[in-house]
């Protein structure tokens, strides 16, 4: 398979507090047509900033993202008009209907209103979601119904790689392993590269073909889920993904996230 994307060693700082804060440091990576790549570590390790970066939103320090052979920086238009992006806080006009949002949001991307009307149609049909329901205003809706129509919005513009940043975080349990399913459902039906960042161990064992673990801006591991698992045999019985971030990391999730945040 081609790549997707390409990473190699970026590097991003920023200032806090007047001093720098190194979020990436040479983060490289590769990521193949057609799968779904998880970005697993804490609050704090650099996901998010990782996402912003290939989404053409934040520029590297150093280093460079590739995304179907263009350059991230002075290909940027280009790119934009082959990704999308959903992040763990949708941002949408609340007093409006989800129909008047994506039609809104579909408009801005040059779609006529009619064939948006129908890919609203074809996509709410596909993941399950109540057509007579998109008619109320979203601030009507819970988190989890506000996540999946975001996805129906990322969608409407046929992305070849779709950027999920934290996309089940703070969702009830039902509501997750709805979005889960929708994102499966994308796997199997419409074949877009995905790239999916989180902080939860199962659902990166579970959704993810390929998972890297980023810790304190760094990749320390990287490989199939399964893989990842076998390298502790011997070491460990009958191995978790708890297990396999302990012996790249040295520490617990919860342990890591509190160091990034005193790193911070």
């Amino acid at each position: 398979m081609a790549d997707a994307l390409l990473a190699n060693n970026i590097v991003k700082t920023f200032k806090k507090n007047r001093k720098e804060v190194r979020a990436l440091k040479g983060v490289s990576l590769r990521i193949k047509e057609g799968e779904i790549y998880g970005l697993l570590g804490p609050n704090g390790s650099g996901k998010s900033t990782f996402i912003r970066i290939a989404s053409t939103l934040l520029i590297p320090d150093r280093g460079s993202i590739s995304i179907f052979g263009f350059d991230s920086v002075s290909d940027s238009v280009a790119i934009q008009r082959m990704i999308n992006r959903v992040s763990v806080e949708a941002s949408f006009f609340r007093k409006l209907s989800a129909v008047e949002n994506l039609s809104f949001s579909a408009g801005l991307y040059g779609i006529p209103r009619r064939e948006a009307l129908k890919k609203i149609n074809f996509l709410s049909e596909k993941f399950g979601l109540d057509l007579k329901r998109l008619k109320d205003p979203l601030e009507d809706f819970s988190r989890g119904m506000q996540q999946k129509v975001a996805i129906v919005r990322a969608f409407m513009t046929e992305p070849r790689m779709l950027l999920l940043d934290e996309p089940t975080t703070g969702l009830d349990p039902r509501a997750k392993r709805d979005v889960q399913n929708m994102i499966r459902d994308v796997k199997q039906t419409m074949n877009t590269t995905m790239l999916l960042t989180t902080h939860d161990m199962d659902e990166a064992e579970k959704l993810c073909d390929y998972v890297a673990i980023i810790h304190l801006g760094r990749i320390v591991a990287s490989g199939r889920p399964a893989e990842l698992k076998k390298q502790l045999l011997g070491k460990v019985d009958n191995p978790s993904f708890e297990d396999v971030f302990l012996e790249f990391t040295g520490m617990s999730i919860e342990e890591a996230e509190y160091q990034e945040v005193e790193s911070a």
